[in-house]
């Protein structure tokens, strides 16, 4: 597992991942428990995104976890809360995550 996480860009999806437990937990987080999920899911998220940013670009580190971060927190909130997702918001996602690509290839390039 340790391995795995030597991947700066599995750093960068690990972050990802926390972001919309602690930004949904923001919301929900009405007892010691569910603050204590969103306060490490906020610190995992944080902690992973730091990591990524000794080995990669910190803007383009950035732009992916706020982009993916975005559109997984929409997501979610779509799937666990019933918030609505109509064609624009999913076009608008769409563009978003053409954004993050394209910030990926040109990091490569």
């Amino acid at each position: 597992m340790m391995t795995l996480l030597r991947n700066p860009w599995l750093k960068v999806a690990a972050a990802v991942v926390f972001e919309p437990m602690w930004v949904l937990g923001m919301k929900h987080a009405d007892n010691i428990w569910m603050t204590g999920l969103t306060i490490f899911a906020l610190i995992a998220s944080f902690f992973m995104l730091l990591k990524a940013s000794d080995q990669l670009p910190v803007g383009t580190v950035y732009a992916i976890f706020v982009g993916l971060g975005t559109v997984a927190t929409i997501i979610a909130n779509w799937a666990f809360y019933g918030e609505s997702l109509g064609v624009v918001q999913l076009g608008l996602i769409a563009a978003l995550l053409f954004g993050v690509i394209g910030l990926k290839l040109m990091e490569d390039a």
